[in-house]
């Protein structure tokens, strides 16, 4: 009898050869692997449904707060100017001396006088000088001193589209409408008044991002 055979089997079952049978392993360790890896899915499914939850009652909006609080930072506002603006004068604040420097007759006067019922104070009037007689291709010239190009010069050129100015040496605070070969019309009154106002009320300097 073989040393391999069990006892009280006697020779009946005898184990021959050099094939030994295999003893399985308990099936214990597998049983733990599978139920580990079920909790974790089972705990990984609970964190993310209470992340939804929360994410529903919180409004769902923490990534766009965030994206907006980003953009916010990132966007800095125009710089401020350091001191106001001065303000405009009103056109009967302003003389204006109109001058003809076309070959047409009567220019002058006409323009003087709708000046005149548009608030403005009127100066001399007449033909330009010989600097300018024929001389000014555009629509038209304001001719005033330094300080007139702050104020002055932005009003009155809202009446006439097109207008260049120039500065002189005078020492007074009138300026002066030179007409020029390509005048028509002054600007409507409707033109003139919207322009007024949109200079009286600058727009906001834009947002720099």
């Amino acid at each position: 009898m073989s040393m391999l055979t069990p006892p009280g089997m006697g020779g009946k079952y005898r184990i021959t050869g050099d094939v030994y049978p295999r003893m399985r392993r308990p099936h214990r360790r597998r049983r733990i692997v599978l139920a580990s890896a079920a909790a974790v899915v089972v705990l990984g499914a609970a964190g993310w449904g209470t992340l939804q939850l929360v994410d529903v009652f919180s409004g769902g909006d923490g990534g766009t707060s965030a994206a907006a609080g980003k953009q916010g930072a990132d966007c800095k506002p125009a710089p401020r100017p350091t001191a106001a603006p001065a303000a405009l004068p009103r056109p009967a604040q302003i003389t204006v001396n109109v001058y003809n420097a076309t070959p047409r007759s009567g220019l002058a006067k006409a323009t003087a006088d709708e000046l005149k019922k548009r608030g403005f104070k009127i100066g001399k009037v007449g033909n330009a000088p010989a600097a300018y007689d024929k001389k000014v291709p555009g629509a038209g010239m304001l001719l005033g001193a330094n300080t007139a190009a702050k104020g002055v010069f932005p009003v009155l050129a809202t009446q006439l589209a097109g207008a260049t100015t120039k500065v002189d040496t005078r020492a007074t605070a009138d300026v002066d409408l030179i007409i020029g070969t390509a005048f028509k019309n002054l600007s409507p009154k409707a033109t003139a008044d919207a322009a007024l106002a949109a200079l009286a009320k600058p727009k906001p300097a834009p947002t720099r991002c």
